[in-house]
């Protein structure tokens, strides 16, 4: 049956079947045909459903499923959430930071007093703000635990080992990231907290061996805090970090799938 004949023979089958429909019914059905005619939407879904259970079958099993150990290892479980609980948390930090975004405003000349007025704003006249800034806050705080135990579990259960050895450095890579994460969004609000924190940075960065002087020039732009310090990290903040970030998890996540849990043994 050519492929014209098997519509025209789908569609007659739906439209005699109509009798026993209501109107509102009669009305979606005719809506789908008319739709489907022109762009396919049965075969696309019926091509998705064939690739999802081809895709399912190659799914990588672990120890348990592979050698049949039924629930031996059920104590360690909680712990292999550790990774989700990590990825949702950074979901959530970056969901709420786009909405802080809108309303946050680095300093753009040499008063770098603008980023605490708009964090002033956020929190005190902003409706839901100081929620919004605490769901940011205790995201980021929630990820950086997680990924430190994530880590734990990883290294106490042997999973670095060979095969999965790249994806541990993978993981220590994206640990430094979530720590210089925490540290730039540390310094946006520009308080007394974050200036001193800055301070601190500079001061670490002048102690590195030969190119000190040349990191702290890069991140804090200069010696001292000032204007140029917040806006490097903003943009480290809001626009390098993100991108890195969630293409290396992605990554991560991706090695993960292909060569599958690794559960003690």
């Amino acid at each position: 049956m050519s492929l014209e004949k098997k519509d025209e023979y789908d569609h007659k089958a739906w439209l005699k079947s109509k009798e026993d429909l209501t109107k509102v019914e009669q009305f979606f059905l005719l809506g789908l045909i008319y739709v489907d005619k022109r762009l396919r939407i049965v075969d696309y879904l019926e091509l998705m459903e064939t690739l999802y259970y081809r895709v399912n079958l190659q799914m990588p099993k672990s120890h348990t499923e592979q050698y049949n150990l039924d629930n031996k290892f059920w104590y360690w479980y909680p712990l292999y959430t550790l990774g989700l609980f990590s990825t949702l948390a950074y979901v959530v930090a970056a969901i709420s930071g786009a909405l802080l975004g809108f309303y946050y405003s680095p300093a753009t000349t040499g008063d770098p007093s603008t980023a605490y007025n708009s964090i002033a704003f956020i929190m005190r006249d902003l409706q839901f703000g100081f929620m919004l800034r605490s769901i940011h806050r205790w995201s980021a705080q929630v990820m950086v635990a997680a990924v430190f135990l994530h880590m734990l579990r990883v290294y106490f259960t042997g999973a670095y080992k060979e095969p999965r050895e790249l994806n541990w450095i993978l993981g220590i890579v994206l640990i430094s990231l979530t720590m210089v994460f925490g540290y730039t969004g540390y310094l946006l609000p520009w308080d007394q907290l974050a200036f001193w924190a800055g301070q601190i940075g500079v001061e670490m960065s002048l102690s590195i061996p030969l190119a000190g002087e040349w990191v702290a020039q890069l991140l804090f732009g200069g010696f001292t805090l000032s204007q140029a310090t917040l806006q490097r990290m903003y943009i480290l903040h809001v626009f390098l970090l993100p991108f890195v970030v969630t293409t290396l998890i992605a990554i991560h996540i991706g090695i993960v799938w292909v060569q599958g849990i690794a559960e003690p043994h």
